[in-house]
């Protein structure tokens, strides 16, 4: 019996062997001439296989993800292929969510845009792989206005998607809350006594208690000696130790025993310092309610006497994008009819989740929104796009975002000014491909070079020839090398490179054939024949997964009218 709350579909244990390809740079589409230097990386080509190609680098490097998958609704668009069936759809999405949550920096954050066509489904996918205790909300996005649709062909209007946000480990995940400046405006009430009151104990606290006439309350200026009035009742009432726990325990029948418009100075209550507050009691028979008087809490009083002091917002999980939905289909200057996400959402999203600097990934670019807004946020970025679109629409977004002659989105709040730059990424074909006879053997595309790295990158070694020692090709961990030859391996040659190396290094070495019994020459030299070893390691010639990509269904502009 399983241990554990998972969702199960047909083909869920058929395990698919991905095999890690290289990302080969074009230079003629990269972009880097004011940006040497960049970091960021445009790839073409299937999704999957670019995630395994980057697994080996980046795991752990990314701190926020965004994608926008398949909705799997059935309805076919100009860009995409569509209607999969439920646990294809699932099966494929599970993959590609295991690469991703390995990604993931430990303080990273996932986040995840569907509608209800697959989103509960998503979902428990989701508590499974990166473990409920990891869920940190749903953001309800509205897409469009309600009734304003002119179509009668459909029952129910979609109004809502939903984007769901997991944490890698939730207690390293921060949320950028919204801040505003703190307000003392309210902080305008002065009591003073102008007697002495009576003094009993109530809840075991000293307690004085004025009568009318011993006491007054004026309202003074703003400042920050000022008294903040505040009702004692509702949910108040319930916090534990508050004033307004005490008024509702022992105040609020005492005008029986006291009279009405009593001031009750109890001792031993508040955060600010003054070691009391002041309560006031029901000035009417009928009335129960009553307020109390506080100060600036201490610490907010010592960040305002030295400067300014912030207060945090919580952040809504609903949010109104109807009107940018509407108005995004040119955005970045690039049409895109159904499924584009407008900028001023992936803005929200990376604001509060990332940080400037920070590596920000999607692996469904799209037209390019995410890869665009983290350029104009200062973020490094990584977008994945399998379609003909990666060269239509996000290279020709993020080129103009780059020259300073995009003026839309989010442009104008962000005053971005153009700069920087990305480089342009191809899959490498599959390192083996069968012959005339159905055997596999490696890929006549692949020179020297190519081949030790894309083994190197099987392996789990950095494709890094030294300078001085050929064999010291690729590095791994702990003084060990990867040393990859298509040439037939004698004593003589392996003689000569375990002269040049030291006591505590290992050597891995791949070649073509090898002479009898060599492998068992040394204990710290391993030797294995190609392509013999890589033949059961995964799928090879494989050239897409597909799942790209499904959309909402597309709205024409006859069909629903827009705010402008």
């Amino acid at each position: 019996m399983a241990n554990k709350l998972e969702l199960t579909w047909y083909g869920k244990d058929k395990q698919i062997k991905i095999e890690p390809r290289l990302l080969i740079e074009d230079t003629a589409l990269s972009n880097c001439a004011s940006d040497p230097d960049t970091e960021n990386m445009l790839i073409h080509g299937d999704n999957l296989l670019a995630l395994k190609a980057l697994e080996s680098k980046y795991t752990g490097k990314v701190k926020c993800i965004y994608i926008d998958p398949p909705y799997n609704t059935g309805a076919a668009f100009d860009h995409y292929d569509d209607n999969l069936e439920h646990s294809t759809w699932l099966g494929l999405m599970y993959m590609r969510l295991q690469i991703l949550k390995k990604l993931l920096a430990d303080d990273g954050v996932f986040c995840c845009q569907i509608d209800d066509s697959e989103g509960a489904y998503l979902k428990v996918l989701l508590d499974e792989i990166f473990g409920r205790s990891n869920y940190l909300n749903t953001f309800y996005v509205q897409v469009r206005y309600p009734n304003k649709t002119l179509a009668e062909d459909s029952d129910y209007q979609k109004v809502i998607e939903q984007c769901h946000v997991y944490a890698k480990q939730r207690p390293l995940a921060k949320l950028n809350r919204p801040q505003v400046e703190y307000d003392i405006s309210k902080f305008k009430w002065r009591v003073v006594e102008d007697a002495v009151g009576e003094v009993v104990t109530l809840g075991n606290k000293r307690v004085e208690i004025f009568k009318p006439g011993q006491y007054h309350i004026e309202e003074i200026e703003p400042c920050l000696e000022g008294l903040k009035e505040t009702w004692a009742t509702g949910s108040l009432a319930r916090v534990k130790a508050s004033a307004g726990e005490f008024f509702e325990l022992y105040l609020v029948d005492r005008k029986d025993i006291d009279g009405l418009g009593c001031l009750y100075k109890v001792e031993g209550i508040g955060e600010d310092g003054l070691g009391y507050r002041y309560i006031s009691g029901p000035k009417k028979a009928t009335a129960n309610k009553g307020k109390f008087y506080s100060g600036i809490p201490m610490k907010r009083l010592e960040e305002l006497k030295t400067g300014k002091s912030y207060r945090y917002l919580p952040v809504s999980n609903f949010c109104d994008y109807a009107g940018s939905f509407g108005n995004c289909r040119l955005e970045g200057g690039v049409d895109f009819n159904g499924g584009k996400k407008p900028e001023a959402l992936l803005e929200m999203l990376l604001r509060y989740y990332s940080n400037p600097g920070d590596l920000v990934l999607d692996s469904f670019l799209g037209s390019g929104t995410t890869a665009a807004v983290a350029h104009k946020m200062g973020r490094k970025y990584i977008g994945i796009e399998m379609g003909e679109h990666a060269y239509s629409h996000c290279k020709t977004r993020l080129d103009r975002i780059i020259a300073g002659s995009d003026g839309s989105g989010v442009t104008k709040s962000l005053s971005w000014q153009g700069g920087g730059g990305y480089r342009f990424y191809e899959l490498a074909p599959s390192l083996m491909n069968q012959d005339a006879f159905g055997e596999y053997v490696i890929n006549k595309e692949y020179d020297a070079d190519m081949l030790a790295a894309a083994i190197a990158l099987h392996e789990g070694f950095t494709y890094q020839p030294d300078s001085e020692l050929f064999w010291k090709q690729s590095i791994g961990n702990e003084n060990s090398y990867l040393f990859v030859t298509t040439r037939h391996m004698n004593s003589a040659f392996l003689d000569s490179i375990k002269d040049t190396m030291e006591e505590d290094e290992y050597l891995i070495l791949v070649c073509r054939s090898f002479d009898a019994g060599l492998d068992k020459a040394y204990p710290n030299i391993t030797i294995k024949k190609i392509p013999q070893m890589l033949l059961s390691r995964c799928e090879f010639g494989k050239t897409d997964y597909n799942l790209n990509i499904v959309r909402p269904p597309v709205i024409d502009a006859e069909e629903e009218e827009w705010d402008e």
